[in-house]
């Protein structure tokens, strides 16, 4: 009785310890092994989004969202259960050992879902070499072409949207089934971005990721596109767009926002190729303002008085939730970006430009941007 015991113990600390082995020989193999990475990103991970994605997503809501709420809940309760069992004396070794065992077996489930649905993918091969749309030196007066043609775009664009009785953007079909279509439509023209999609969701307490200064995020642990709901609509179809082109491997943030600008450019839906339009302008015009402020200043008079509103509305959101947990979430995702190969951290975001200028400049004659 006491050996099968003891072969039961092992067993629940042997299993875990093996998958947090297998984690870390999967990680080394991406960074040391070519041609591993690209091997797992275009044959393991479609299956892992094709079922883990397309389980959690009959959830209607984000399955990440309420398991996180849940393990904090969780946690709080464990400390207090262990806090009160000390006071009663009644805590003893093998409580000990049963509550290692459960963390051990938390985090090494957690890691070895980390590393194969999102982990792999950052060593895998970037879209820009996938596609050919590869970053080159571009002048000023280049940047403040392509900035004149989404300028151009955001006038070609805003007037198709609706707006409610103040003005707000509003979405009159299914916005998460249209970043779906926007995808799958411009995976017909890239095979890397082909397959399946689960909807984007909207977190129930988006105020999380507000205080934290993001707009959405993707749960390597359900496979879920998530987004803020709560911040000036034009962001929202840009970052449903972004959060999928995770789902497909790619995982520099450079590559998820030209993949978001490229699919919602290409949209049927007027409110999609609008947050394009004012999305890539935005982008683009920041960079610009660090050469031509003057340019910057006509570019930006030259917008719809609606979209300059737009604009009002999201500095003044994004400056409402500023603060010491919004600086300390930019620093973590800074260093957790350049751990992972973006060595240019959070500043990768604006390096989109760099695709988007050699794009409309090199790439898209004819296609237009809106």
């Amino acid at each position: 009785m006491r050996k099968r015991r003891k072969r039961r113990v092992k067993k629940r600390v042997l299993i875990p310890l093996i998958l947090l082995a297998v984690s870390v020989a999967l990680m080394a193999a991406s960074v040391y092994v070519d041609g591993f990475a690209d091997w797992h990103t275009e044959h393991i991970y479609p299956a892992l989004t094709g079922s883990i994605g397309r389980i959690f997503g009959l959830v209607p809501t984000s399955v990440a969202e309420i398991g996180l709420y849940l393990f904090v809940l969780t946690l709080i309760l464990g400390f207090l259960y262990i806090l009160l069992s000390i006071i009663h004396k009644n805590w003893n070794f093998y409580r000990t050992k049963k509550t290692a065992v459960v963390l051990l077996w938390t985090v090494s489930v957690l890691a070895f879902l980390y590393v194969i649905n999102c982990g792999i993918n950052y060593r895998s091969t970037s879209f820009a070499e996938r596609s050919g749309i590869l970053p080159r030196d571009y002048t000023v007066d280049e940047l403040r072409s392509v900035c004149l043609t989404l300028t151009q775009a955001v006038q070609d664009t805003e007037p198709s949207v609706t707006r409610d009785d103040d003005g707000e953007l509003l979405f009159t079909t299914d916005a998460g089934k249209n970043a779906v279509r926007a995808m799958q439509t411009l995976g017909e023209d890239y095979r890397e971005l082909k397959g399946y999609y689960p909807e984007p969701k909207k977190l129930i307490f988006s105020e999380f990721l507000s205080i934290q200064s993001l707009t959405g995020i993707y749960s390597p642990f359900t496979v879920e596109a998530n987004y803020n709901g709560d911040m000036t609509a034009y962001n929202i179809p840009f970052t449903m767009c972004h959060e999928l082109s995770h789902l497909k491997g790619f995982m520099q943030e450079r590559e998820a926002n030209f993949i978001a600008w490229l699919a919602c450019s290409r949209s049927d839906v007027a409110e999609f190729r609008y947050s394009a339009a004012l999305s890539g302008w935005l982008y683009a015009t920041n960079q610009l303002w660090n050469y031509d402020q003057a340019s910057y200043e006509e570019l930006y008079g030259m917008l719809p008085e609606n979209a300059r509103k737009d604009l009002q509305r999201n500095d003044a959101f994004w400056a409402e939730h500023e603060g010491r947990i919004a600086e300390v979430s930019n620093q973590i995702n800074d260093a957790y970006l350049k751990s992972n190969g973006q060595e240019n951290g959070m500043e990768s975001y604006d390096k989109m430009v760099d695709m988007l200028v050699v794009y409309l400049l090199d790439h898209a004659s004819g296609q237009g941007v809106s």
